[in-house]
């Protein structure tokens, strides 16, 4: 299934006012996980209260040791202070990278903005080295876009 066939069930998922938020967030994560094959974790990273660090939620995957991110670590904790999308093709190559299982190598993180404000991000990452192309960062965006409908 191509990226731009999951659009409608992420409209969907969103649409679904009997589920609570963390329950659509979950559901995007399942479809997301389930559908494309080289998104082998798929969760949100929301900003902690005041704190300048992000909070994991809802997400499918291997669990994670990573449930605090302070900002400015890992790939995630630099797209919180960058308020930039971050592709990363090998994290073998990346200074900064905190990882999470052995089996990754590849990163994609896509920041979520309500009110002109990062406020979190999806973070996918893959098994498969540089699997992300230009259409993953504009699905990914529109996911965000989507997820933010919901968070304001």
């Amino acid at each position: 299934m191509n990226l731009e066939q999951l659009k409608p069930q992420i409209i969907s998922i969103i649409a679904d006012t009997n589920n609570s938020v963390a329950e659509r967030l979950h559901s995007i994560c399942e479809v997301l996980e389930s559908h494309v094959s080289y998104y082998n974790w798929v969760g949100f990273y929301f900003k902690n209260g005041d704190k300048e660090e992000l909070k994991l939620g809802p997400y499918v995957g291997t669990p994670t040791d990573h449930t605090i991110i302070p900002f400015g670590k890992g790939i995630c904790g630099q797209v919180a202070v960058s308020n930039q999308n971050f592709v990363v093709p090998d994290v073998s190559a990346q200074d900064n990278y905190i990882a999470c299982s052995i089996t990754v190598k590849a990163e994609i993180v896509v920041p979520i903005f309500v009110n002109n404000k990062n406020i979190g991000q999806i973070d996918i990452d893959s098994n498969t080295a540089d699997p992300f192309t230009e259409e993953d960062e504009r699905f990914l965006e529109f996911v965000c876009a989507q997820v933010a409908t919901i968070l304001e």
